[in-house]
C-alpha cells in the first residue's frame, strides 16, 4: 500500500530531519531538489504506484548532503531572494497599484497584504523569477534567413506578470481561507476578517482574482490562461476536499497528498509551468518545470504543516495548532498514529476537547524539541 510502502520510515527521524533542516524558504529550495530526486518524473499528479519508489530512504541518505548544502549556502551567502531583490520591489510596487479600487472601503480591503511590511515572505514571486532567470535563452531554431531567433524584449515584463498574478491569487486564497477558518492573524497582523469582517474579506478576495484575470488576458496567451484558470479550480477544490472528508479519507495519504496539490502545489507548479511556455521551451522543459513546482509546492506545505506543532504563534505570524484545532488532520498526525494507534480515537472524536489537542501535540513532538 502507498501509505505503508512511503511512510513507515518517515517517523520521528524523518520529522526531525525536516525540522532540523528547513528553517527558511532558502533551505525548502534545497529540500525540494531531494524531494524532486525521489518523487521521480510523470506527467501524472500522482500515480505514485506506478513511477515513484518512495519508504523515504532518500531522504534519510541526503541527511549528510543536505546539511553540507545548507552550510555551504551559508558560507557563500547564497540568497536567491536577494538575486531578484530590485525586481522584487518592482513588483510590490506594482502590486500594490494594480489593486487600487474605486470604493475606500475595498480598496483599504484589498491593499491589506500588500501594504509595506506585510507583504509576507514573497516565496512564490521569488522561485518564479528565478526559473523565469533559468529558462530565458534564445532556442537554437534557426530562421528562414538563417538568424537564430532571439528572445523578446518584452519576455521578462510577462514573466513578471506571471508573479504577479500568482501572488494575487494566493492572497486571495489566504483571505477566503481566514474567513472559512475565523482565523484572528495572518502574516504577524490581525486577518482581514476580524480587521472589517468577514463580507468585506471575501469581497476583497473576489476583488483580487478579478484583478488577477485581467492581468492574465493582458498577456494574450490562451495556454497560460487556461492554466492559471484551473489553478483556481483547484484551490476550490482543495479546500472543498478538506471541508467534506469522510472518516476513510481523513486517514488516506494519498487523498492528504491529492488536497495539498489542490491547495498549495498546484499554484506553484502551473506558474512554473507558465513562466517556461512564455520562455518558449519545449513540451518537456515545461513539464519539468511544473514538476520541481509540484514538487517545491508539496514540500513547502508538509514542512509548514510540521511546523504547526514545533513554531510558534510569533514565528509563524499565525496561531499554532490552527489545523488540529479545526479537526484538520495533517500529516504530522498521520505519521503519529502509526506509531500511537491510540490517537485514533481522539481524532475520531475531533478534537473538541482542549486535553485532545493538548495529547495530539505531545505525540507529535520530537524528542529534544
Amino acid at each position: 500500500m502507498f501509505a505503508s510502502r512511503l511512510f513507515s520510515r518517515f517517523s520521528r527521524n524523518s520529522l526531525t530531519l525536516c525540522r532540523s533542516v528547513v528553517n527558511s524558504p532558502q533551505e525548502i529550495l534545497v529540500l525540494s531538489t531531494y524531494f524532486h530526486s525521489f518523487c521521480g518524473s510523470t506527467t501524472k499528479v500522482f500515480g505514485y504506484r506506478e513511477h515513484y519508489s518512495w519508504g523515504l530512504c532518500a531522504l534519510h541518505g541526503a541527511r549528510y548532503q543536505i546539511h553540507h548544502d545548507s552550510r555551504s549556502m551559508v558560507e557563500e551567502q547564497l540568497d536567491p531572494f536577494s538575486l531578484v531583490a530590485d525586481e522584487l520591489s518592482i513588483l510590490a510596487n506594482r502590486l500594490r497599484t494594480m489593486v487600487v479600487a474605486e470604493v475606500p472601503k475595498l480598496a483599504s480591503a484589498a491593499e491589506y497584504f500588500f501594504k509595506m511590511g506585510v507583504e509576507g515572505k514573497r516565496f512564490r514571486p521569488t522561485v518564479l523569477l528565478l526559473m523565469a532567470s533559468a529558462l530565458n535563452m534564445p532556442m537554437p531554431k534557426p530562421a528562414p534567413d538563417g538568424v537564430i531567433d532571439t528572445l523578446p524584449e518584452n519576455l521578462r515584463a510577462k514573466q513578471q506578470c506571471i508573479a504577479e498574478i500568482t501572488e494575487m491569487i494566493h492572497v486571495a486564497s489566504l483571505l477566503h481561507d481566514d474567513v472559512l477558518d475565523d482565523a484572528e492573524t495572518r502574516r504577524g497582523i490581525t486577518s482581514l476578517n476580524f480587521a472589517m469582517g468577514n463580507k468585506l474579506a471575501v469581497l476583497a478576495g473576489d476583488f483580487l482574482l478579478s484583478r488577477a484575470c485581467v492581468a492574465l488576458a493582458s498577456l494574450k496567451n490562451t495556454e497560460v490562461v487556461s492554466l492559471l484558470a484551473k489553478v483556481v479550480e483547484h484551490l476550490v477544490t482543495g479546500e472543498t476536499m478538506q471541508m467534506t472528508t469522510t472518516s476513510k479519507e481523513r486517514y488516506s495519504m494519498e487523498y492528504y497528498l491529492q488536497k495539498t496539490y489542490y491547495k498549495t502545489a498546484s499554484l506553484i507548479s502551473n506558474s512554473c509551468k507558465a513562466i517556461a511556455l512564455l520562455a518558449g521551451q519545449t513540451t518537456e522543459v515545461s513539464m519539468l518545470a511544473y514538476e520541481y513546482g509540484r514538487n517545491l509546492g508539496l514540500a513547502f506545505q508538509l514542512i509548514d504543516d510540521v511546523l504547526d506543532f514545533t513554531g510558534t504563534s510569533a514565528s509563524l505570524g499565525k496561531g499554532s495548532l490552527s489545523d488540529i484545532r479545526h479537526g484538520i488532520v495533517t500529516a504530522p498526525i498521520l505519521f503519529a498514529i502509526e506509531e500511537f494507534p491510540q490517537l485514533r480515537e481522539v481524532v475520531d472524536r475531533g478534537f473538541d476537547k482542549p486535553s485532545d489537542v493538548d495529547l495530539t501535540d505531545v505525540h507529535t513532538k520530537i524528542p529534544g524539541s
